[in-house]
């Protein structure tokens, strides 16, 4: 695979001025393994609730050791790799993520389970900052399509996830996760030559980064307090997307189990069609920011998704799958838009805040499903689903995010 050249002349490099779509699709097909490993890990919950006896907060608690793993690494690796390059990095994570994959397939108690969990999380965290800044790197201007085809990597893995749960491994049993072992080793292979690319392009990535400020509407800055403050609100944000996605991806198919009494394989269905969309949302939010200013898109995702979610525990299994849809659609734009307009906000510090936006991500949804677990043990799952639906309102704190994009014509 030709993944280009660096570009020079004189001796000097110049920053990256066009899109690099075989970078893009490479580190996006990463990401699809990457993220279709971390879900069926997800996915194959049921299963491993009966193999191993599990209550809903054990199960939260794998989900738990998975994502501190990936969340509380990621700002170090973030920032460190700020300072000084790791190209090759992308692929040591892809194996460890292989690591924990062939442990789960093995696993013979539920505390090899959560060894299994924190390798996948340790993955990821080495993978996520990294290769969003070789996104950013490869991207030309289109900062926001850029990111969205990464990350639809990583939604469309999340959605093939239970696909393959119910197709593949619920059949033939745990050991058969193993199975995905080579599709990471064609994601390692790949990765190195992203990392050959990266290790070229690095001083025309620190020369697009270094010293550019980021201006307001009317050309003025955004000072320090003003900086804190949106990054406080965009904390907020994620805690409301990531709270209400963890009920749906961890107890999404025990919810139409207990209230409709779906089988196990035709509850992952609609875990896919949810995640599909997740992926269509995640696809679309991008460009849109692109085009009309991430701050909208920040603002219609979250706040507008909350009408959806209040309907949600109150319909039948037909209106359940179009509500789900229209969910995974609306909410997951804002992400894309939430990490690129961050990335605006403090230039020049692209790793420290992927790091920080992607584990803060993870973090949340652990914590979450965690809760969540405990309470539905508690409560009931339907009782979760009824208390998740008003999370979206907390939507409503975008207003106070400052502009940091030029006006648009």
């Amino acid at each position: 695979m030709r993944l280009g050249r660096a570009n020079a002349v004189a001796g000097e490099h110049r920053p990256v001025t066009m899109t690099s779509f075989t970078v893009l699709g490479g580190i996006s097909l990463a990401h699809l393994v990457n993220d279709t490993i971390q879900s069926i890990l997800l996915a194959i919950y049921p299963l491993l609730q009966i193999s191993f006896s599990l209550s809903f907060a054990q199960i939260g608690l794998i989900t738990l050791c998975y994502q501190l793993s990936a969340s509380l690494l990621q700002p170090g690796i973030g920032w460190y790799t700020d300072r000084r390059s790791l190209p090759f990095s992308l692929t040591v994570g892809m194996g460890l993520t292989l690591l924990g994959l062939l442990l789960l397939s093995v696993a013979p108690s539920f505390y090899f389970l959560l060894l299994a969990a924190v390798l996948v999380g340790t993955g990821s965290a080495i993978f996520h900052p990294e290769a969003s800044r070789v996104a950013r790197m490869a991207s030309g201007s289109r900062h926001g399509l850029a990111q969205s085809l990464f990350q639809v990597g990583g939604n469309a893995g999340s959605a093939l996830g239970p696909l393959l749960a119910a197709l593949v491994i619920i059949p033939h049993g745990q050991s058969s996760v193993a199975w995905l072992a080579l599709a990471a080793l064609v994601a390692m292979l790949v990765l190195w030559r992203v990392g050959q690319w990266y290790r070229e392009h690095r001083a025309a990535l620190a020369a697009t980064t270094r010293g550019r400020p980021v201006s307001m509407r009317g050309g003025g800055r955004v000072t320090r307090r003003r900086v804190g403050q949106a990054l406080m609100v965009l904390g907020v944000l994620i805690l409301s997307k990531y709270f209400y996605l963890a009920s749906l991806n961890n107890y999404f198919t025990f919810y139409l189990i207990e209230r409709f009494g779906l089988s196990i394989p035709a509850a992952q269905l609609y875990l896919f069609l949810f995640l599909a969309a997740v992926a269509v949302g995640t696809l679309i939010g991008g460009p849109v920011g692109d085009r009309i200013g991430r701050k909208r898109v920040i603002w219609a995702s979250i706040l507008g998704v909350a009408p959806f979610t209040l309907l949600l525990p109150h319909v039948d299994l037909w209106w359940t799958a179009v509500l789900v849809a229209i969910i995974g659609v609306v909410l997951a734009s804002a992400f894309s838009a939430i990490v690129v307009y961050a990335q605006e906000l403090v230039p020049g510090r692209i790793g420290l805040i992927s790091g920080l936006f992607f584990g803060l991500a993870f973090g949340m949804a652990g914590i979450a499903a965690a809760l969540l677990g405990y309470l539905a043990d508690q409560t009931g799952i339907e009782t979760v689903y009824r208390l998740c639906a008003y999370l979206p309102l907390l939507g409503i704190v975008a207003w106070w995010l400052p502009t940091v994009e030029p006006e648009r014509r």
